[in-house]
């Protein structure tokens, strides 16, 4: 089982809001997760982003690979360091 972190929408239409979520890689985008490790407001001014830092450490150990979008959340958050 392939397990990735990324974004899974929520909210209203064109009103989005997105939880970080660990999900099986075949999973559909808002179906079934492992966990919920965080969430994602894009709209509020500056953006709004609550990070669990121990629970995405804990499945970057475990092998779980970071969408794009949700790489650069992380980035800026400080949890994710690009390891050369």
């Amino acid at each position: 089982m392939s397990v990735k972190i990324r974004l899974a929408r929520y909210g209203k239409k064109k009103k989005p809001f997105y939880r970080i979520v660990v999900a099986d890689n075949e999973a559909p985008r808002d179906g079934k997760f492992l966990e919920i490790v965080g969430t994602y407001n894009p709209l509020q001014d500056p953006v709004v982003v609550d990070v669990k830092q121990d629970r995405v450490k804990y499945w970057l150990g475990e092998g779980a690979k970071p969408s794009d979008t949700v790489r650069s959340i992380l980035k800026k958050q400080g949890v994710f360091a690009e390891s050369a």
